[in-house]
């Protein structure tokens, strides 16, 4: 083969490896994207044995029945906040949130005995029972009403809009971890309709008026905001 053939051999099958590693890495990247995402569904409740404090870090052990299943670097979601496992012994494992994290959330106001919703990551495959979650709270929200609406309960929470986040009705929202769907929605406040059995099942029935809440809004609706506000800055 003269060399000016050989080298457009060599060169196409390199281009060619190029493109099949590129490929590759785009599917790892969405596999690690999906190894850290939620649904909104919650497992278990959690009950928040200690807290401790190192510099303006809190470490908080959380005792749960998850604990056996857990591992170290495992992602868990707490009340809708996405923490990582660093420690385990028995039925209670270890996490720690940064002064970011106590400072936007709901977790600066943590209490020794305090319940939480409890959510790991979701695995390659499983189904999307909720909607797509990241654990990455966007404000906080305050219980303003709750109501009994013959067998549901109906939560109303009021929210800062001056950050920019809405709700739309029969949009996805999540709050404190729970994948909900908004019944009813303004600017700045918004409700939900809870089912007995999601009432049971998460720190709903722990809820009273005043309380404050996480809130993770549609990723889906943040994007779509962003990209309108970005078209009206070009108008």
């Amino acid at each position: 083969m003269e060399t000016p053939i050989r080298i457009f051999v060599f060169s196409l099958i390199f281009l060619l490896i190029c493109i099949a590693f590129q490929r590759v890495r785009l599917k790892v990247q969405k596999y690690v994207i999906l190894l850290k995402m939620f649904t909104g569904i919650i497992e278990k409740i959690g009950s928040v044995a200690k807290i401790t404090s190192q510099g303006k870090n809190r470490h908080f052990f959380i005792e749960s029945e998850l604990a056996s299943e857990l591992k170290i670097d495992q992602s868990v979601a707490h009340n809708g906040v996405c923490l990582t496992v660093v420690g385990i012994e028995g039925n209670i494992y270890e996490v720690v949130a940064i002064d970011e994290t106590l400072q936007k959330t709901s977790l600066g106001t943590w209490q020794v005995g305090d319940k939480v919703n409890l959510e790991r990551a979701m695995k390659l495959g499983d189904r999307l029972d909720g909607h797509i979650v990241q654990g990455h709270v966007d404000q906080t929200a305050v219980c303003h009403l709750i109501e009994d609406a013959q067998g549901s309960r109906v939560f109303t929470f009021h929210y800062d809009p001056s950050l920019g986040n809405m709700t739309i009705e029969k949009g996805s929202i999540t709050v404190n971890g729970v994948s909900l769907t908004v019944v009813g929605s303004q600017k700045g406040a918004f409700s939900v309709a809870v089912i007995p059995y999601t009432y049971e099942h998460t720190c709903f029935h722990t809820l009273r008026v005043g309380d404050k809440v996480n809130l993770e809004f549609d990723v889906i609706g943040k994007y779509v905001l962003a990209k309108v506000g970005a078209l009206e800055l070009k108008i």
